[in-house]
């Protein structure tokens, strides 16, 4: 697939499909769960999947810290993912069913997070995108594609660290990816590599978002390693999330900083919302 190519184009009028990914502790899982929240107070109908084998989505979206500690992801569903793809988690030499229907993934496993968003746990996407024809990574990746979406309604994913997990099993229908960012070398490096990726995968809207923004010298070292690093990689739009002191004192449920009009954090959260909703622009806290 050639540089730019729209894998599957999704049109604005079918929801919104986004994916968050970026080296780990950038703070993608709390802009997932708050980009989540407003979308649904927005009156979406709101998917959260939580693709990273750490499970923090459901805090970070304020369910009930004993909920979110003993839920139960779809990778450790054996009998379903047997019952899709034709083959136990863990057995060799049997053929896997490639696209199991998933239509019942969300009914089945979706529970119900604050503002009416919808978590689906997915644990780990690990080789799904590479070629793994295992059966617990079939079904992650086919349950992901098989959430249709009408209007109205969204799809938020937040991925695991890196970008070894991001390939067409995730990027297939999406039509925004956040690259997130801090203003630190190791987590630039990361988003050139997932920008290019996304890029490469036919992602029809890439966006970067820099996180913990606490000065002008932050935003200048951000410029001249991308544009030393990055060659000709562009994005859609660039977003600075100003450092906020309130998120850390809210870890790990966003709610303190949803009650918060006045929270720098969310102000570009918001903004960050409307650019998925529609119209790409530089964003500055």
């Amino acid at each position: 697939m050639a540089p730019g190519e729209a894998a599957d184009a999704v049109p604005v009028d079918e929801g919104i499909r986004l994916v968050l990914t970026g080296k780990g502790g950038v703070g993608k899982t709390t802009l997932t769960a708050a980009l989540a929240r407003l979308l649904a107070r927005e009156g979406r109908r709101v998917l959260a999947v939580d693709a990273d084998a750490q499970l923090n989505l459901a805090a970070a979206l304020g369910m009930a810290r004993d909920e979110a500690e003993h839920l139960v992801p779809l990778s450790h569903h054996r009998d379903y993912i047997a019952e899709k793809t034709g083959v136990q988690p863990g057995e060799t030499g049997a053929l896997v069913r490639l696209n199991p229907d998933l239509a019942d993934v969300v009914d089945r496993f979706g529970q119900l997070a604050p503002d009416g968003v919808r978590l689906l746990a997915m644990g780990t996407l690990s080789g799904a995108g590479g070629g793994c024809l295992c059966p617990e990574n079939t079904t992650l990746a086919q349950a992901i594609r098989a959430v249709g979406l009408r209007p109205g309604e969204a799809i938020v994913l937040d991925t695991q660290a890196g970008v070894e997990h991001f390939g067409r099993a995730i990027a297939r229908g999406f039509g925004h990816a956040m690259i997130v960012t801090d203003p630190t070398y190791s987590g630039i490096g990361v988003a050139v590599s997932a920008g290019r990726l996304a890029r490469d995968l036919g992602i029809p809207s890439v966006h970067l978002v820099v996180n913990r923004v606490r000065n002008d010298a932050d935003r200048e070292r951000v410029a001249d390693d991308m544009a030393r690093r990055g060659g000709d990689l562009r994005f859609d739009t660039l977003a600075w999330v100003p450092y906020d002191d309130a998120v850390l004192a809210a870890e790990p449920a966003v709610d303190p900083l949803l009650a918060d009009p006045d929270s720098p954090f969310m102000t570009a959260v918001r903004a960050l919302a409307a650019i998925v909703s529609r119209t790409p622009t530089e964003i500055a806290p």
